[in-house]
């Protein structure tokens, strides 16, 4: 990543980018967001990443109904996430749905949007582990761009409005 980050620079403002997933703790990391976001008057980045299923599926137009189900979902979960940050900050977050691997995924969305300041993510409180999110940026947070911050997934709102 050659990107400089412009975040605090004039024309600019801070964002943060959220993941909005299928885990049970992804409203966390929303709430941190979304309220830090308000206290920095920064705003919110909102990304959805949509597996990529098998290509060999092309017969039939299977594929393609595969993928706008695959969308349909990710604006519902980016619907959900949204409406749960106006709620929280009266703030309206950008939206942004990819397709392919996380990893790769996100360090592009971070490369091209500049005021991206920081990644929050929220971990799983459960013997399970953190979750798969987490457990793949540990890999790479040595070299990864910009700051990570995460969430425990058993913080109250009270407790997350405390720390953001």
């Amino acid at each position: 990543m050659t990107t400089q980050r412009r975040s605090y620079e004039t024309g600019h403002k801070p964002k943060c980018l959220v993941i909005v997933d299928d885990t049970a703790e992804w409203d966390r990391a929303v709430y941190y967001a979304s309220r830090w976001a308000v206290r920095v008057g920064g705003g919110v980045v909102m990304l959805r990443i949509i597996a990529i299923e098998d290509q060999n599926q092309q017969w039939l137009g299977v594929a393609d109904l595969m993928r706008a189900e695959a969308e349909d979902a990710a604006n519902e979960a980016l619907d959900r996430a949204s409406g749960r940050a106006n709620g929280i900050a009266a703030i309206t977050p950008e939206r942004v749905i990819r397709e392919g691997d996380p990893t790769t995924q996100i360090l592009d969305v971070i490369d091209k949007d500049v005021d991206i300041s920081m990644l929050v993510l929220a971990a799983n409180p459960g013997p399970e582990g953190p979750g798969p999110l987490i457990s793949m940026m540990a890999q790479v947070a040595g070299s990864f761009p910009i700051p990570v911050v995460i969430v425990p997934g058993d913080l109250t709102d009270s407790d997350i409005d405390g720390l953001s």
